[in-house]
């Protein structure tokens, strides 16, 4: 998961990166509320790690904006020293999802964050995710439609479990490129695109079948369920 650290001391994005990049997780640290809320507007992260106190905007400044103005719901776990019970009821009542007091050992920490993308994800911890007809195996690295097993490359199988786990919002280029390629700056735009490409074939993800696998244009791209009715009317023309 790609997870955005606002903190203006780096020996606190640099714990945050330590204790969750073993488990898989990307993070990216920032030190100015202003520059995160500017790649908010152009990024896509799967969870905000704030700190009350940082430069031109606060945490609680950030949260509020998000809030406001970003419509997916992005969870938020703040992470500050601020331990008064006033100060955690101010947070958690303007949208934050959790709350943890610095210094926060890094099992802890780690367990918070996945607690919380579990919750905001519906992430399986037994192995599997369903979506549907699409069924994923996470041990074997397996991906079955309809109970029939899809010839996916590895690379292939993240990237379509990573558009579901992500059903209905944009996925920036950056974004599956950070997840999928661990951030290789040689992945080019085209390699996305075969990729994508070879996933709506193998997997059928198309409007007849109930999902549509489109491109965002500038950005990235979103894979969405669509409705019933929408499904009818393709299917029947």
């Amino acid at each position: 998961m790609r997870i955005a650290v606002l903190d203006d001391d780096q020996a606190q994005t640099d714990f945050c990166s330590q204790t969750l990049s073993p488990a898989g997780h990307i993070c990216h640290a920032f030190s100015s509320g202003r520059e995160l809320a500017r790649q908010l507007r152009r990024q896509t992260f799967d969870l905000l790690i704030l700190d009350w106190n940082v430069p031109d905007m606060s945490g609680k400044e950030i949260l509020c904006w998000v809030r406001g103005s970003l419509s997916e719901r992005l969870p938020v776990l703040f992470m500050t020293s601020r331990s008064s019970e006033a100060d955690i009821s101010s947070i958690l009542n303007h949208g934050a999802d959790d709350y943890v007091v610095k210094p926060v050992p890094g099992r802890v920490l780690l367990a918070r964050v996945s607690s919380l993308l579990r919750r905001t994800y519906q992430l399986s911890a037994a192995g599997r995710e369903v979506y549907g007809d699409y069924d994923f195996d996470l041990i074997a690295k397996q991906a079955l439609l309809k109970g029939t097993a899809a010839a996916l490359t590895p690379k292939e199988f993240e990237l379509a479990l990573l558009l579901f786990q992500h059903l209905g919002r944009p996925l920036s280029r950056a974004h599956i490129r950070d997840v999928i390629w661990n951030q290789i700056a040689e992945i080019s735009s085209r390699t996305i695109d075969t990729h994508v490409s070879v996933l709506r074939a193998k997997l059928n993800l198309r409007p007849e079948n109930g999902y549509r696998l489109a491109a965002v244009y500038g950005y990235g791209y979103r894979l969405a369920q669509m409705n019933s009715v929408e499904t009818l009317e393709r299917t029947s023309h």
